[in-house]
């Protein structure tokens, strides 16, 4: 009896450890904290800033100055404050991606909830229609409405990158509706007589809060990087200070040409750190929605162990 013992405490001693709770929420939870801090970070510097730089449009005669104690981050070929216009555009930015994530997920969810609960012939127009703007191509969509249109305002811009953007997230959301709206609550609220709408914004809409969450913060990601290539190519936001529109001065600029990393090199800093929070928050509602993908990681590292046991 003894010697069974000893053997099944060997091979409970050999098999992998099972991860806790605790160390399955460790990593999200860490990258969501990164993550957030990032752009905490970001967003209060795009709103105090302004208040408290120059006038980013003021000329000087101090024309490509590098980083000091009056200017910062240097100054631009005409003698513009980098600092004040790193600030305002930040605000720029922030303001266009939160207007063209607050229109996607509207679209997604007008179109992907709406069309998966009801179902019908609405369902297969809706389906049509968002696998028709799905095989768009957005970037030269943008392009070519950029350049035709003369007036390219703030609105406008965030119009064309949103229904450029919307589409993907609404097949989601369609496909998760679908799955809801067979499931015993949701049959027990049409028995009892609840209207279609309250069924959705009752029983349907908080079980989709964590996909429509990962999608706003994918189209948030996707409309700032888009604004900064119509920006930067020339075809962004008129009368507003962008990233974008800050590497496109500066490239026109020959900022590269002469050595001016500090007039180039804030805006695109920016871009990667917002790019890098914001995927950090998405990667961590993934990780919360699939428990696979918060599992996957120790996984792994079971397999590795095991592998090289094996080996030696």
């Amino acid at each position: 009896m003894s010697v069974i013992t000893e053997e099944s405490a060997q091979i409970g001693a050999d098999e992998p450890k099972q991860a806790t709770p605790s160390a399955r929420r460790k990593r999200p939870a860490a990258t969501l904290v990164i993550g957030v801090g990032i752009v905490v970070l970001i967003v209060l510097f795009g709103l105090i800033a302004p208040f408290v730089t120059q006038n980013p449009l003021a000329v000087s005669n101090d024309g490509m100055q590098p980083p000091s104690a009056a200017h910062l981050l240097g100054t631009t070929q005409t003698g513009q404050d980098v600092l004040a216009q790193l600030a305002h555009a930040t605000r720029g930015s922030l303001l266009v991606g939160i207007l063209v994530a607050v229109l996607a997920l509207f679209l997604s969810a007008f179109f992907g909830i709406l069309g998966g609960y009801l179902g019908g012939w609405l369902d297969e127009v809706f389906s049509l229609f968002t696998n028709v703007v799905l095989i768009l191509p957005g970037l030269p969509l943008m392009i070519v409405i950029g350049s035709y249109v003369e007036q390219r305002g703030l609105l406008l811009i965030a119009f064309v990158l949103a229904i450029t953007s919307w589409a993907a997230s609404a097949r989601v959301l369609r496909s998760q509706t679908l799955s809801i709206r067979t499931r015993d609550y949701v049959h027990a609220a049409r028995i009892a007589g609840e209207k279609p709408w309250r069924i959705i914004s009752v029983e349907i809409l908080p079980n989709l809060l964590p996909v429509m969450s990962s999608g706003f913060v994918f189209a948030l990601i996707t409309a700032i990087l888009g604004e900064a290539g119509l920006s930067f190519i020339g075809l962004g936001v008129l009368g507003t200070q962008t990233w974008g529109s800050m590497l496109f001065y500066a490239q026109n600029g020959q900022a590269l040409t002469l050595g001016g990393w500090w007039w180039f090199v804030p805006p695109g800093f920016m871009i990667a750190a917002l790019g890098c929070g914001l995927s950090l928050i998405n990667f961590s509602i993934d990780a919360i929605i699939n428990p696979r993908l918060r599992n996957a990681p120790a996984n792994a590292r079971r397999v590795r162990k095991a592998q090289k046991e094996a080996a030696a």
